[in-house]
């Protein structure tokens, strides 16, 4: 199966770039969007990930990562304590999957999403047509535009 791309957004201040660095792995918990869920089951071992800050001034893509494991039952959906705890999810039949992604690159340059909306050749890319999505599917054609505008 040919590798595929994917966007996955973080606050800065909940997990940055800096954190995927200093840490080289993470992994990604607490979506709790089915679409965003299934494109977590979707990932395959070395596809590529946009790595965008959201709720920053300005929000934007700052790195480059890679997923590293694929998915498997998200834990804080057992945890009475974590503010991702669903009484609904099962051991059995967990609804809520996760997947491990490492560090591979910084770019050298933010790019911003008022970079991305207002270059046409991205006009189709789901970031501008759906933003609030966590976890987006990316062509090929948009990931290698996109790390092109962020100077790597």
């Amino acid at each position: 199966m040919a590798k595929r791309y994917w966007l996955m957004k973080s606050e800065p201040g909940v997990y940055s770039i800096d954190d995927l660095e200093r840490d080289s792995s993470t992994l990604w918990d607490g979506v709790r969007n089915y679409k965003a869920r299934n494109n977590m089951r979707s990932m395959k071992v070395g596809d590529e990930v946009l790595y965008y800050h959201s709720n920053a001034n300005p929000p934007g893509v700052v790195g480059i990562a890679r997923v590293c494991r694929e998915a498997y039952p998200d834990p804080t959906q057992f945890d009475s304590r974590s503010k991702y705890f669903d009484g609904k999810s099962t051991r059995a039949d967990p609804r809520w999957w996760l997947v491990d992604i490492e560090f591979v690159a910084r770019l050298p340059r933010l790019v911003s999403l008022e970079d991305v909306k207002s270059d046409p050749a991205l006009a189709d890319m789901e970031l501008v047509r759906y933003g609030r999505l966590s976890v987006q599917a990316v062509t090929r054609e948009e990931f290698a535009r996109v790390k092109r505008m962020g100077g790597a």
